[in-house]
């Protein structure tokens, strides 16, 4: 798939909408970088912005304060990520109270992982929400949330087959969620397959890729095998040998994924999510190369003139 596509499609735009995933930063540093790139990504106006919730409720504090601030100095619509992991239903729901009471009206809710991290066995809190399916119904049992839920085009790894995958997940839709995020993916043909077999089981509301724009090719690779994330050998001869080139590295980068969403726009995909790592050179480029420009949204009127 070549970009040069454009040309013959100028307008290739106009129908797609984005958002943007980051996680809260844990020093000034972080923060700076962060900002930066929210504000930066902000202009493309995207139609939301999500900002993670670490393992066992780990960075609540650090989410709700990133949250509060895209609130108050940003235009942009925040959703603020869930977990009901290690948590009771007291404590998650006091949570919710907290993002509420700043006006939040999106959550991206997650059944999340253990504090222990990956490969860790999962066991829900006695008093609390037991799965992703229950914290979706305990959220709208709150108030008419928007809810996004994750979806896994290769199912998720600690799922025995596809069809206990796609009940679960129909279980979420069935308590009142919005839209699906799935992981990330580097073979289209997965996620087409996987749209399929989630409208033969009578789910309709948009399942939407999820991005990852690889800045460490070696990083994504061992993660992806964590997560049970498939890795064309074609995607790893073509970072083979850049592991001391940063700006070739880079360059690949924004052309694989701009590759994959020009091919997802021709298959009739709409919607996009990137995993931005909270930095905004290649999705920044991405957007750019399928023709996302944004506007004059981003910055509140009062930071632009700062």
């Amino acid at each position: 798939m070549s970009v040069l596509r454009l040309s013959r499609r100028p307008h290739i735009a106009d129908n797609i909408s984005v958002s943007f995933e980051f996680f809260p930063p844990k020093n000034e540093d972080m923060e700076n970088r962060l900002w930066d790139t929210v504000t930066r990504l902000g202009a493309l106006e995207p139609e939301f912005v999500s900002v993670t919730y670490g393992a066992g409720g780990s960075t609540r504090e650090r989410t709700v304060r990133t949250v509060k601030r895209i609130l108050t100095e940003t235009d942009l619509v925040p959703a603020a990520h869930l977990t009901c992991i290690d948590a009771s239903r007291e404590e998650v729901d006091a949570v919710v109270r907290d993002f509420a009471s700043l006006g939040v009206k999106r959550f991206v809710a997650l059944r999340g992982d253990p504090a222990e991290g990956t490969g860790a066995s999962y066991r829900p809190h006695d008093d609390g929400y037991q799965n992703a399916a229950s914290l979706v119904a305990g959220l709208k049992a709150f108030a008419d949330f928007d809810i996004t839920v994750s979806a896994y085009p290769e199912k998720h790894p600690e799922s025995p087959d596809f069809a206990t995958d796609i009940d679960m997940l129909k279980r979420k839709v069935d308590n009142g969620a919005t839209r699906a995020i799935t992981q990330f993916f580097f073979d289209n043909d997965l996620f087409e397959n996987y749209v399929e077999r989630v409208r033969r089981a009578g789910i309709y509301i948009p399942i939407i890729p999820g991005v990852l724009p690889i800045h460490n090719f070696t990083q994504v690779a061992n993660f992806a095998a964590r997560c049970g994330t498939h890795v064309p050998d074609w995607l790893a001869e073509r970072f083979d040998g850049l592991e001391r080139d940063p700006q070739t590295h880079a360059l690949v980068a924004a052309a694989v994924a701009a590759e994959q969403v020009l091919d997802l726009v021709e298959r009739g995909t709409q919607n996009f999510h990137f995993y931005t790592m909270n930095r905004s050179d290649l999705a920044f480029a991405i957007c750019h190369l399928i023709g996302i420009r944004g506007g004059s949204r981003g910055l509140s009127q009062d930071n632009q003139a700062a």
